[in-house]
């Protein structure tokens, strides 16, 4: 059996959750509640599935973001 590719967009202008998201801080990379571990990327890649079966990830982003996904990696 082959394994699965988990593939992540992480990608948007930031113009529909203004002022919090902003074209260089997307909504992706907010914290949205108080206490909040972990942005709504973060929390997406917390919930992968463990590494049997599955290989890492590949996510896609906007290169002026490539600092705040590896932060969040």
């Amino acid at each position: 059996m082959s394994n699965i590719y988990p593939v992540i967009l992480s990608g948007g202008s930031g113009t529909r959750l203004w002022p919090l998201s902003r074209a260089m801080y997307p909504k992706q990379f907010i914290r949205f509640f108080n206490g909040q571990s972990s942005s709504f990327l973060g929390a997406a890649l917390g919930r992968l599935p463990g590494p049997q079966g599955f290989e890492r990830p590949i996510l896609l982003c906007n290169n002026d973001h490539r600092f705040l996904v590896r932060e969040e990696l």
